[in-house]
């Protein structure tokens, strides 16, 4: 196969060229003009006239003869391997892959980590040195079962790990709400009680200044 020498500067093009040429044969059937049983009429592009069409007549044994020429001698190896896909580096190339494999395999964790979205406690163990889910006394870690908050003036379930926990924040959101309820009530009754009640010390000085100036009128 003669590649075209312009065509090595662009290793994409060079590489489309040798795949079709290697994949099909020398000449694509719808490159044939005509044919009448004796002579045999076809167009190609010169490489190395700036892709020009030329068109050319053969005779069929010529045709055959020119075709007759790509076809390999037995067991002749059209792709060789050099370089790393040589077969006397194969070996030690696999050693190296492997390697390198597992050098990627841990700059990739490595990234991973650096930009992966820490946890709240994860952020307060850089910040402050300690574990917020360990148990100061025992030493024991807490888990994270549930979370409710205030919605319209109400405990909701924001989040719950199963059913089991999901039932149980519901009794505790229960019992939180009814004493919230008696702590609001006696407030408001304190409260109520607190303006309604009689001010004895403010009644007893409108009494006394009352007398006073009713003794001052009757002298």
């Amino acid at each position: 196969m003669n590649a075209p020498k312009r065509s090595r500067t662009n290793i994409k093009g060079l590489l489309e060229y040798i795949s079709r040429y290697m994949k099909r044969g020398p000449i694509a059937v719808n490159r044939i003009c005509m044919y009448d049983g004796e002579t045999v009429m076809f167009h190609y592009k010169d490489k190395r006239n700036n892709n020009q069409q030329e068109t050319v007549t053969m005779t069929v044994e010529e045709f055959i003869g020119a075709l007759v020429r790509h076809i390999h001698e037995p067991n002749f190896k059209t792709i060789r391997r050099y370089g790393i896909y040589s077969r006397r580096l194969r070996t030690l190339m696999k050693k190296v892959l492997v390697v390198f494999q597992k050098m990627i395999k841990k700059m990739l964790v490595n990234v991973m980590e650096m930009t992966r979205t820490k946890s709240w406690s994860e952020r307060i163990i850089e910040e402050f040195g300690e574990d917020p889910l360990k148990c100061s006394e025992c030493g024991e870690y807490y888990e994270c079962l549930g979370m409710s908050v205030r919605k319209n003036g109400r405990l909701r379930i924001k989040y719950a790990k199963n059913e089991d926990a999901r039932a149980y924040m519901r009794l505790e959101n229960m019992k939180i709400e009814s004493k919230k309820f008696e702590i609001d009530y006696e407030e408001e009754k304190k409260k109520a009680f607190e303006e309604v009640r009689f001010d004895w010390e403010k009644q007893r000085q409108i009494y006394m200044s009352d007398m006073w100036q009713y003794g001052a009128d009757s002298n």
